[in-house]
């Protein structure tokens, strides 16, 4: 009983450490990698031919793809930021956080065949959530979750 006890303590305590683990690789692609656009460090945290769903259901199904996601709202708002995660937690290889988005809509939105929206100069501030499914130290899968008709009322470009 002793010996399977240890080896159930061992499996609980490796799972805590992984978790821990995906959890700081978390802090870190939010506060310094997404916030500072450094793209070409994504690959530390996300897996080649990760699959990211965005909230409006739509998905990319590898690294490239998803950073060309993530890039236009760098382009109108440059002080893209997430600064916290007030609520992160895992199991197994699955991990949650929370934080809020923030931002100033203060360059021109571009929306094709050369077209812009002048920028409103309004902040946003975004709840969003991101579920990460993670296999051999990186994501594999990626759900996202935000309020777009939120984020269109705070930048002022819906009532």
């Amino acid at each position: 009983k002793i010996d399977s006890l240890q080896t159930e303590l061992k499996k609980v305590a490796d799972e805590r450490e992984a978790i821990d683990t995906y959890l700081t690789r978390f802090d870190s692609l939010d506060f310094d990698v997404y916030s500072h656009a450094k793209w070409e460090l994504l690959g530390v945290s996300h897996d080649e031919n990760i699959v990211v769903t965005y909230p409006d259901g739509h998905q990319t199904t590898d690294i490239k793809a998803h950073i060309e996601e993530l890039k236009p709202m760098f382009v109108f708002a440059p002080d893209t930021r997430i600064v916290e995660h007030p609520v992160k937690f895992g199991s197994g290889d699955l991990t949650c956080v929370t934080g809020y988005i923030l931002g100033t809509f203060s360059k021109p939105m571009p929306i094709g065949k050369g077209k812009t929206i002048a920028p409103t100069g309004k902040t946003f501030k975004l709840p969003m959530c991101t579920v990460g499914h993670w296999k051999n130290g990186k994501m594999i899968a990626e759900n996202l979750f935000w309020d777009n008709q939120s984020f269109m009322k705070q930048i002022g470009l819906a009532k």
